[in-house]
């Protein structure tokens, strides 16, 4: 499958939180409406809600991604970073959605600021892509190898997170941890 054939939205506005859902996703489930609503739902009581931009332009924290999730019958587990990317078991994983630094830019103009980015990561047919809604087009990552070494590479960052994007069983069972380095 060419990059032309993965789906892949491209950023507006804050708005990163859902592209990265929909793009491990593969789909358009998911808009800035859908995300309002979860906000609502999370914070009913609040004027000011604590799970997006005050500005209303998006900026969605991780309680959003994750219910937005399980709308779906799936789970986001959050990886520890302390362990190897040795003992994830890739075959359980549908997809990774991390938050990573990112430079802010007004045009292109490039401020001396750095914000936090949601962007995923998954595979389709075979090979792992980088769908990053900052990028013109999904980036071929290749195979389990270079994805490790890719993973590895963003969350060397000090502030990196990442999420695994597994259907409900997954999580429920740890099945995500390789057998060898499972403990219940």
């Amino acid at each position: 499958m060419s990059e032309g054939e993965v789906f892949h939205e491209k950023q507006r506005l804050e708005l990163c939180a859902i592209h990265a859902l929909n793009n491990v996703l593969q789909e358009r489930v998911f808009t800035k409406e859908t995300a309002d609503d979860i906000c609502k739902r999370l914070a009913p009581q609040c004027v000011v809600n604590p799970h997006r931009s005050v500005l209303g332009t998006g900026n969605y924290d991780v309680n959003v991604i994750m219910a937005a999730l399980q709308s779906r019958e799936l789970a986001a587990v959050w990886w520890d970073k302390r362990r190897t990317l040795q003992s994830l078991c890739m075959s359980k994983v549908q997809g990774f959605i991390l938050n990573v630094p990112s430079r802010v830019s007004l045009g292109i103009v490039s401020l001396p600021l750095r914000r936090r980015h949601w962007l995923a990561v998954r595979q389709v047919n075979g090979q792992y892509y980088n769908l990053d809604s900052k990028l013109k087009s999904p980036v071929c990552i290749g195979g389990e190898t270079e994805l490790r070494t890719f993973l590895k590479e963003q969350l060397s960052q000090d502030v990196a997170e990442m999420l695994l994007v597994v259907q409900r069983d997954v999580e429920e069972d740890g099945s995500w941890l390789s057998s060898d380095n499972f403990k219940k």
